[in-house]
């Protein structure tokens, strides 16, 4: 199936041709259909599975169809996100496939200049998207009116609610028009956000691309056994060592992060962190630099890297497991991608043996596990002449397409190869 089969306004189809992409996901031939019919609908999709385009591109056909009448400066699609980080990325993907319709959007979210976005809101814009707190700040100024909101989204639900926004969605629920179209994507169903489906849609259609609470076949799963002291200097060998040329690295806090990308720094690795102590333009610099390839390893806390969406990713390693084996899927979520091979790493202690049989447990199949004293290539060691490694500028990273890139071009990150770890009876993917 190709894009043209769905539906969509040639206008559309240009946009999504001028970003190199053809072949539609299955989560977007199952969505697009269903919304531009005008049915509220409830989809089970990971990070990655092209669930932005999902929705973007019909809430852009219908407003852009919508009868001469209706007031264009009005806000009439809210789109809600639990990160500053994702909300950025929807926005871009609004700008990127709405090229060519006449329609304005705008971002909101905390930690950004708050007279700037009311001035925003205050010019006219039909979509807008937004994290609920700033939202509602915005709500208590009598800055936005959502008496004209004709669809509501909720992006990640389920990382919404972990992080405490249920009040705050209710909230907002409360003030929207009853006639409104309703669409909630989320990678798992706790029992919090069936609750939360049954206040606030209306017979709602069913898609789920993923099986819930899974993982992706297109990711290797490895396991390699470090204790804590030993977990950097294992990370900083796979990566000197050619096995890890590019990876989102998670740790569990803000001062693990500090302390292991400086280590990383220390042994000439091109390295930045994101976590929630570092300010917006921080946070958006590292990305865009790891998106950009100017850094090879990006560490991240599980809540500044909730929204992350970057193309040809191949390698995710754990560097602390997560607490939950829920949010190991979401974590390796990340690569794997658009029919990309990925790898999930995990470097697991003594101690975090009781979480790993959780992770197996949920995902339905044992990890290889190897020991940390398995030989590893040497590669280049630490620049000795004094030199540190280059800082990298920031620079402003294209969001992902909504499919699979035509072969030959071009991800917007640039290629990456999968390096595989060369466990025995693995194959060597392609990134």
């Amino acid at each position: 199936m190709s894009f043209d089969q769905l539906g969509l306004r040639p206008e559309l189809l240009r946009a999504v041709a001028d970003s190199g992409y053809d072949t539609p996901t299955p989560i977007q031939r199952e969505a697009i259909p269903v919304i531009l019919a005008g049915r509220d609908l409830m989809a089970g999709a990971q990070t990655g599975t092209g669930k932005t385009a999902a929705f973007v591109l019909p809430i852009l056909q219908r407003l852009h169809e919508a009868p001469p009448g209706v007031d264009r400066r009005s806000v009439r699609a809210l789109i809600l996100v639990p990160t500053r980080e994702l909300a950025l990325q929807v926005e871009e993907s609004v700008r990127t496939y709405g090229t060519h319709v006449p329609l304005r959007s705008v971002t909101v979210y905390g930690g950004a200049s708050l007279p700037d976005q009311v001035r925003e809101l205050e010019a006219g814009a039909e979509i807008v998207v937004a994290t609920p707190g700033r939202l509602l700040d915005l709500v208590w100024r009598g800055t936005i009116d959502f008496g004209s909101v004709e669809f509501l989204v909720l992006d990640e639900a389920d990382r919404m609610l972990d992080m405490g926004f249920i009040d705050d969605i209710r909230t907002i629920i409360s003030l929207l028009p009853e006639q409104r179209q309703s669409l909630l994507f989320s990678a798992t169903f706790p029992d919090s956000i069936k609750r939360l489906t049954k206040t606030l849609m209306r017979d709602p259609a069913t898609v789920q691309v993923t099986p819930r609470n899974s993982a992706t076949t297109q990711v290797a799963h490895v396991v390699i056994r470090a204790e804590n002291d030993d977990k950097r200097e294992v990370l900083s060998r796979l990566i000197r060592g050619g096995r890890v040329s590019s990876a989102l690295v998670f740790v569990r806090t803000k001062h693990g992060a500090d302390r292991l990308s400086n280590q990383l720094f220390r042994d000439g690795i091109r390295v930045a962190a994101i976590h929630g102590n570092k300010a917006q333009s921080q946070r958006i610099a590292a990305l865009d630099d790891f998106k950009a390839g100017r850094v090879a390893v990006l560490v991240a806390t599980e809540v500044a890297a909730r929204g992350i969406d970057i193309d040809a990713l191949p390698h995710v390693i754990n560097f602390d497991l997560p607490r939950s084996a829920e949010d190991y899927v979401h974590r390796i979520g990340r690569t794997g991608r658009a029919g990309a091979d990925g790898i999930a790493i995990s470097l697991v202690s003594d101690a975090e043996l009781p979480q790993l049989r959780e992770i197996e447990q949920l995902i339905g199949r044992p990890i290889a596990v190897e020991s940390s004293s398995t030989p590893v290539a040497q590669g280049p060691r630490p620049r000795t002449d004094g030199r540190r490694p280059e800082r990298a500028s920031a620079h402003r990273g294209r969001a992902s397409g909504p499919g699979r890139p035509r072969r030959g071009a071009a991800s917007a990150s640039g290629p990456r190869r999968a390096a595989w770890v060369g466990l025995p009876g693995e194959r060597q993917g392609a990134g």
